[in-house]
């Protein structure tokens, strides 16, 4: 795929189109949406509302009044053609304390055996990549993140739990953070003090497409330090 590709862009509803680079999950397919997507934020043109990035797709909403889906399709086009690399963001990077094990990643021991490693092994696998931000979805500030070592990778649970904490960092063939607390079927590996959603903060979420972000082991005395909530069992 070269930084010029142009997308497929389908009406999706009246009032928004939706844009497919790739129908496969890439981090070159991603930084390629968000290339897109800030070039058409930073062309401000008058009718263009949001635009939502998603792995491999763009999701651009426009005021109908002042736009038709033919003028709106045609100005996405014309902004991916010349969008390019060097348009794209200088990605933050963002440290995340986060505390394993325990109460706060009841998964560890089971998924270490089944891997056939010691807990330690499978904590210090998980920290050593950067990881980049996908996408947000499934819930304010709910981050998907790419570069999950292949050998961690796994399914989700047979049955998903009914009430997974705030903070909890989780992996199944991604890694995740739950960014409210809500039902999730993905793997507790440890918790992290930090909201990933705070509607009184200005952006309310603490990141956004294309972080990179590296985990950083702390103590369960440090986490509560940093305004952690306690521990809270799961339910199976």
């Amino acid at each position: 795929m070269s930084s010029t590709d142009l997308p497929q862009v389908v009406p999706a509803g009246d009032a928004a189109l939706l844009a497919t680079f790739a129908n496969e999950i890439r981090l070159e397919v991603n930084a390629r949406v968000r290339t897109v997507a800030r070039a058409l934020d930073e062309r401000a043109e008058p009718g263009i509302l949001e635009s939502v990035v998603a792995y491999a797709t763009l999701l651009v909403h426009y005021d109908p009044l002042r736009l038709s889906y033919e003028q709106a399709r045609a100005l996405l086009l014309e902004v991916a053609a010349v969008a390019t690399a060097a348009t794209g963001e200088d990605s933050r990077l963002v440290d995340l304390p986060t505390v394993f094990g325990g109460a706060y990643g009841p998964d560890l021991p089971d998924i270490a055996q089944r891997l056939g490693m010691a807990e330690e092994q499978l904590i210090q696998a998980f920290i050593q990549p950067t990881y980049t931000v996908y996408m947000l979805g499934f819930a304010p500030g709910h981050p998907y993140l790419g570069g999950l070592p292949p050998q961690l990778a796994m399914p989700r649970l047979e049955s998903p739990r009914a009430r997974v904490p705030a903070g909890t960092v989780a992996i199944a063939n991604q890694a995740t953070i739950y960014s409210l607390t809500s039902p999730g079927g993905w793997h507790w590996l440890g918790r992290t003090p930090i909201k990933m959603f705070d509607p009184s903060r200005n952006p309310p979420t603490h990141l956004q497409a294309g972080d990179r972000v590296r985990f950083v082991p702390i103590s369960e005395q440090e986490y509560l330090r940093l305004g952690g909530q306690d521990e809270e069992k799961p339910e199976r």
